[in-house]
């Protein structure tokens, strides 16, 4: 008798790298939320970025259907991942659960979370600080990632957070430590973009910077460098750009 064939594959490193990618470099998102009226699912389009957890963090509107969703039920779907040329779904995407948590603007994470979404989306500074505005964390509960035909995987809510002791260092820290990293050679962004991705040149600059990884910006256009030594301390993570440059 022939065997079925899995339909989930057991998640390795790869795949753990590919979901963190999409979900920390992504740019914006489908959400999707309960309808509190009907019951029904409702589905809209967010603004995405990452607090220095690398946990989701969208801006929304209370104006917004999804945001009273929201308010009355916090769990939530967003799909990441933007398809290039071609078929649309012979890229990679990652549906990742979770509850919103709504971040106070009188918390200690509030400045944090405003000055790392507005690098990535300067636009919204038009718009952040209006009163029917807020910035939401999105929880990870867990996340399914399709990496292309054939390549399903569960991926859990551990594989996607920053658990590191430069988390808190970055979290106040976290511009002068950019500034560091630029410092350590010419044009910097521009070297770690034709470093990982061939052909890639132009004005980069450095849009946000964890204990994992960074991401680099031009115009509209994001991407997110993985790293992979994981340093605990502020020495450790200016050696791992370091040596990226030599």
């Amino acid at each position: 008798m022939t065997e079925k064939p899995e339909l989930i594959r057991p998640t390795d490193d790869q795949a753990r790298t590919l979901a963190r990618t999409l979900a920390r470099g992504a740019r914006f998102a489908a959400i999707a939320v309960i309808d509190p009226e009907s019951g029904a699912p409702l589905s809209s389009r967010v603004l995405v970025a990452t607090d220095i957890d690398a946990t989701p963090v969208i801006l929304i509107s209370r104006l917004a259907q999804h945001t009273q969703a929201l308010l009355a039920d916090p769990r939530c779907c967003l799909l990441l991942g933007e398809p290039q040329k071609g078929d649309p779904l012979a890229w990679p995407r990652l549906s990742l659960q979770g509850r919103a948590e709504r971040v106070e603007s009188d918390s200690e994470s509030h400045s944090c979370v405003r000055r790392r979404f507005l690098r990535r989306h300067p636009k919204a500074k038009l718009y952040a600080d209006f009163p029917d505005f807020a910035f939401f964390r999105i929880m990870p509960e867990g996340a399914s990632l399709n990496g292309g035909f054939g390549k399903a995987y569960k991926i859990s809510a551990e594989d996607l957070i920053i658990r590191s002791n430069l988390t808190p260092i970055l979290l106040s820290h976290e511009l002068q430590v950019i500034a560091n990293i630029c410092a350590l050679g010419e044009n910097v962004p521009n070297q770690l973009a034709r470093h990982f991705f061939k052909g890639k040149t132009g004005d980069w600059e450095i849009s946000g910077l964890d204990a994992e990884g960074m991401e680099l910006a031009q115009n509209e256009s994001l991407i997110r460098i993985e790293t992979e030594k994981r340093p605990e301390d502020l020495n450790g993570l200016i050696a791992v750009y370091s040596e990226l440059l030599t």
